[in-house]
């Protein structure tokens, strides 16, 4: 233990524990309670809170529902190439050649839509239980971008069969985008890629939906959960997962 102790006291053991050693079971309770992992829920929260009559469990559906999309889409991206020649006939190779394709393309699919109305739902509940209000509002924000993040992903996820109504969706989003005061005309050109709606814009589209949006979403996820847990032992306000 001495030999423990002399390496958790020296420079290179401080850099890696950086928490003091549990030595009395009031420190071991209290390494317990910060650990997100092994105690998700606050110390302390009222009973009724846990409910799913009180919840509905809504937060939850959302994470699952992602980790259903998560799933689905990287099992769907083997067999797609965002090229506007390849694209269709890719979507169409899913669903009559590849083992399983159907089923995942539908899995991904409506999942995407559920979790839509699975987070409006998540936030209509929040605004009218009021937890929105202080001393929760950081963890409220937060929620708005997820909500506007969800949109995006269903959104950028729609363009990528590249279709008729894909290729019309993301030419009207693209110039929708253009009418942002001050900054429109660059949104609607790092959209594109160019001058016109091409090979670039789904490539960009395609990086957004599996690369870039999907971090965004896991960061502000983790994020929203240690707020949430945090914030529920407070007990202004009501729980918002």
């Amino acid at each position: 233990m001495k030999v423990m102790e002399r390496v958790r006291e020296s420079t290179v053991g401080r850099s890696i524990w950086r928490a003091p050693d549990r030595a009395t079971e009031r420190d071991r309770a209290a390494g317990h309670w910060a650990n997100f992992f092994l105690h998700i829920y606050p110390v302390k929260m009222r009973r009724k809170e846990m409910t799913f009559r009180y919840t509905w469990f809504l937060g939850v559906a959302s994470v699952v529902l992602f980790g259903s999309l998560v799933v689905s889409g990287i099992y769907l991206m083997f067999f797609y190439v965002p090229s506007p020649a390849s694209a269709y006939g890719n979507i169409q190779n899913i669903q009559t050649q590849v083992a399983f394709g159907q089923y995942m393309r539908n899995v991904h699919r409506w999942s995407a839509h559920l979790m839509v109305l699975v987070v409006a739902a998540h936030m209509a509940r929040v605004f009218y239980r009021g937890s929105y209000k202080s001393p929760k509002e950081f963890n409220w924000v937060i929620g708005v971008i997820l909500l506007v993040l969800t949109l995006l992903l269903s959104f950028t996820g729609y363009l990528l069969p590249w279709d008729q109504l894909a290729y019309w969706a993301v030419t009207v989003g693209a110039s929708m985008a253009g009418f942002v005061p001050l900054l429109g005309e660059t949104i609607k050109g790092i959209l594109i890629g160019g001058d016109t709606v091409g090979s670039a814009t789904l490539l960009r589209f395609y990086v957004l939906h599996v690369a870039v949006l999907p971090t965004a979403v896991v960061i502000l996820i983790t994020i929203h959960l240690w707020r949430w847990r945090k914030d529920a032992m407070l007990d202004t306000g009501a729980d918002d997962e």
